[in-house]
């Protein structure tokens, strides 16, 4: 294991003492966040949670699609896993992306219920 020697803000240096035993993994998960800020790894994700969390109408949930780019890079994606394996990385990625699936069927499924229900007592 190699060994660095930084220096930092007296306040940060504090508050890193604390947590002495999870350096690597915080300086592993703060690279990974820097690095994905540059890529559009998430894109369109904050768009659906957004409109999820204003509390649509039935309607709007059912209408709901995947932004240009979202579709996008799940295409590249899709792409890249047949071709030669996704990164660990892009599994994570993926794994978002499979959970956001996940949500926006959850919503679907209960707009199409709410609809149903306001149908049957129509």
């Amino acid at each position: 294991m190699a060994s660095i020697t930084i220096s930092l803000p007296d306040d940060l240096a504090s508050e890193l003492r604390t947590h002495r035993d999870e350096l690597p993994r915080i300086l592993e998960l703060g690279l990974r966040e820097l690095n994905a800020g540059g890529q559009t790894g998430f894109d369109g994700a904050a768009d659906v949670l957004e409109l999820l969390a204003g509390l649509p109408s039935p309607e709007e949930i059912l209408n709901l699609r995947p932004s240009a780019n979202l579709a996008a890079r799940v295409s590249q994606m899709i792409e890249k896993s047949r071709n030669g394996g996704l990164t660990p990385q892009d599994e994570e990625e993926w794994e978002r992306y499979e959970y956001l699936e996940h949500l926006v069927r959850m919503a679907k499924a209960a707009a199409h219920r709410k609809l149903s229900t306001a149908a049957g007592n129509a």
